[in-house]
């Protein structure tokens, strides 16, 4: 599932394009697209048939764009979700349909904007914006985000993400540091991919209690989540098929950089020791058993 480098990549490479833009017309091709939006594709439709979009924005894994409707007094979020296999495409109008196209907005400049989803597990919804639940600590700044996403803790690319208040929220927990770091609550937009390329770097093995680590070694894993996660953003994100793309159908490089997830049986590119492979919440961890030893309960 795509990480917060994959889904910012997307979200730049959308307010390239659609920002200031008008959606002269909104088409629903899949219903299950749409299906947190309880009204329907007729009200979808009536809704953001000639908004204006004002800004594409993002939260840890989850974007939303900030549109403008025709009828509206207040701006409204049209949240996306890429789930596993969604992509969001912009095209010429004329350009052949994709096979699984689900939404197609109609520019006013003769482009597409088509959410592509073959498992169909994403999805788009029209919510309301409300005031952050996050304090504003770093910019001082407050900023309304989506009802649906207000939980989400502030991710590192935030401008009011504070480290100290995530080291605090984290050992705070009484957890395993991997799973800390998949709680979208804790820090949002690490995923399974970044979390194992982080505890590589701190030289932490993910079933580590979080409460018997110090502040240190929290900040250096959260500090490496962010390190690890810029590196990918510039190289377009992670991809490992032809799922993930940006809004120009491009896949990602970073799968070439990757020191520990899908390594299985490599030698670490720190030491030499062969990778190993173990089952964590129905996904796989991957890590190094010299670098990363595993705690002894």
């Amino acid at each position: 599932m795509p990480e917060l480098p994959e889904v910012e990549v997307v979200r730049r490479g959308l307010a390239k394009h659609v920002v200031g833009r008008t959606l002269s017309a909104v088409d629903v091709l899949h219903p299950r697209a749409i299906r947190r939006h309880i009204a329907g594709p007729a009200d979808f439709r009536g809704q953001l048939s000639g908004a204006r979009v004002d800004s594409v924005n993002r939260r840890g894994k989850y974007m939303w764009l900030q549109v403008q409707g025709p009828g509206s007094v207040d701006p409204l979020a049209v949240v996306v979700h890429l789930g596993m296999s969604g992509q969001m495409l912009i095209n010429d109008a004329a350009d052949a349909r994709q096979t699984h196209a689900r939404v197609v907005a109609d520019l006013d400049d003769g482009r597409q904007l088509r959410f592509v989803d073959q498992r169909t597990f994403g999805g788009w919804m029209i919510d309301e914006l409300v005031d952050d639940a996050w304090p504003a600590a770093v910019t001082g700044e407050a900023v309304r985000v989506p009802s649906t996403i207000a939980h989400i803790a502030p991710d590192p690319f935030d401008p009011n993400y504070d480290l100290a208040d995530a080291v605090a929220r984290v050992r705070g927990r009484d957890t395993e540091i991997k799973r800390a770091l998949l709680d979208q609550t804790m820090v949002s937009g690490i995923g399974n991919i970044y979390a194992d390329e982080a505890l590589w770097r701190a030289r932490l093995h993910g079933r580590r209690e979080t409460a018997r680590l110090s502040r240190a070694q929290v900040g250096e894993v959260l500090g490496h989540a962010a390190e690890v996660m810029t590196d990918a953003l510039s190289q377009g994100g992670t991809s490992f098929d032809e799922l993930y793309v940006n809004v120009n159908g491009e896949s990602g490089y970073f799968v070439r950089s990757l020191n520990a997830y899908g390594r299985e049986g490599e030698p670490c590119r720190r030491c030499g020791a062969v990778m190993r492979r173990e089952q964590f919440m129905n996904r796989s961890s991957f890590y190094c058993p010299r670098c990363q030893r595993a705690p002894r309960f």
